[in-house]
C-alpha cells in the first residue's frame, strides 16, 4: 500500500520545477496534469507519472500501477488525431479530453474550475462538517455521481478519491474543502512535495553524527 503523507498545512509552497517553466494561461486542469510532467516539456510519460506519485509519498507498487492505469487510460485521448504510441504520453494541453464521466463536473468542458460546482458539492454532500468530507460522505457522493453504464468513470473516480484519501486526509480521516479546491488545480500536490521533501531533510540531518 502507499505511504500517506502528512495533511497539508495551510502554507502555501514554492514553485516548483513545472511551476517554473510557466503555468500562466493554463486551465486548473492543466495544471493539475502538469504537476506530473516532472521536465516541463508539457508531456507526461509513464515513469514522469510514476515519479510524481513517488514524490507524494506514494508506494513503488501502487505509483507502477497507477502510472500504467493513467497513462494507458488518457494517452490516446490526449492525442486526438494521432497514432498509438507505446510510449503512452499525455499531452497536458490536451488534458480536457481526458475528463470522464461520473465525475463532479467541477471541470468545465475546458478543464476549467467551476467555483459553484465545487460550492455545491460540500453543500451537497458534507452533512458532518461543512468544511470537510467523511469517507462515508465521499461513497455517497461517488454514488450520487455515477452515470448509467459508465463503468470506467466509475473506475476512474473511486481511484482518484480513495488516493486523495490515502494521501491528504487529515488525523480525523476527513478531506478538507482546502484539500480537495487544491486537488483540481494541483496545488495541492506541490504542497505535499515540499512538506514530504522537507521531513526527509529533517530525517537525513537527525541521523547525522
Amino acid at each position: 500500500m502507499s505511504h500517506r503523507a502528512g495533511s497539508p498545512s495551510s502554507v502555501s509552497p514554492k514553485s516548483s520545477k513545472v511551476e517554473r517553466k510557466g503555468q500562466e494561461g493554463r486551465t486548473a486542469l492543466e495544471k493539475h496534469v502538469a504537476f506530473f510532467d516532472r521536465n516541463g516539456d508539457g508531456v507526461v510519460y509513464p515513469w514522469e507519472t510514476y515519479q510524481g506519485f513517488r514524490a507524494l509519498g506514494t508506494g513503488r507498487l501502487t505509483s507502477a500501477i497507477v502510472a500504467i492505469f493513467v497513462n494507458m487510460g488518457l494517452s490516446g485521448k490526449t492525442r486526438p488525431g494521432k497514432g498509438f504510441s507505446p510510449l503512452l504520453p499525455i499531452e497536458v494541453k490536451n488534458s480536457r479530453f481526458g475528463i470522464h464521466g461520473s465525475d463532479t463536473n467541477v471541470y468545465d468542458k475546458d478543464g476549467r474550475f467551476v467555483e459553484s460546482k465545487f460550492e455545491e458539492m460540500f453543500k451537497k454532500h458534507a452533512r458532518k462538517h461543512k468544511d470537510a468530507l467523511t469517507s462515508k460522505e465521499i461513497k455517497q457522493l461517488l454514488k450520487t455521481n455515477r452515470e448509467p453504464n459508465d463503468f470506467n468513470g466509475w473506475v476512474s473516480a473511486l481511484l482518484e478519491w480513495k488516493l486523495l484519501q490515502n494521501l491528504a486526509k487529515d488525523k480525523n480521516g476527513l478531506l478538507t474543502k482546502d484539500v480537495v479546491r487544491g486537488v483540481y488545480d494541483g496545488s495541492l500536490f506541490t504542497q505535499l512535495e515540499k512538506q514530504r521533501s522537507s521531513s526527509s531533510s529533517r530525517g537525513k540531518k537527525q541521523k547525522l553524527p
